[in-house]
């Protein structure tokens, strides 16, 4: 009788697992003002107000409509689905040199800080073409937060 208690027990532990799993992926905000709420329900409060488009975001959870979120800063909430898109951005999580061509010896264009937000055009192994505000060009796939593809 034990044994099969923690069979059941296994594969209940097994199933919530992968289900964690699910939704270990990016989105970004498709709006400039994005409500972030308590719980998941338009009748819920609004916990803090996103005013940054592109942002990306990652689920994990999911109810409904509803998608549970954090960002790169840890501050988390629910939001509406018709509020999220397919992500194409990162976040950078130090400060990043931009380069001409994916190599570090090429030429440096700009350096960004930590917390600008980036458009992703392309990505090759360790590196990922991007443009943010008048900048186009290439940085290492190293300490960014976001979706890389």
């Amino acid at each position: 009788m034990h044994k099969i208690i923690i069979f059941f027990l296994l594969i209940l532990f097994l199933n919530s697992n992968s289900i964690s799993e699910e939704f270990d992926y990016f989105l970004m905000l498709k709006n400039k003002k994005v409500n972030v709420r308590f719980g998941p329900s338009l009748k819920s409060p609004i916990k803090f107000i996103y005013n940054r488009v592109n942002l990306p975001v990652k689920v994990i959870d999911k109810k409904e409509n509803f998608r549970r979120i954090t960002d790169h800063k840890k501050n988390s909430g629910w939001i509406h689905i018709s509020q999220l898109k397919k992500s194409k951005s990162l976040v950078t999580t130090s400060q990043k040199i931009l380069f001409k061509k994916p190599t570090k010896y090429s030429k440096p264009l700009a350096k960004l800080n930590k917390g600008r937000l980036l458009n992703i055009k392309k990505c090759k192994q360790n590196w990922c073409y991007i443009n943010t505000g008048k900048f186009t060009g290439w940085i290492m796939k190293n300490n960014i937060w976001g979706a890389i593809k």
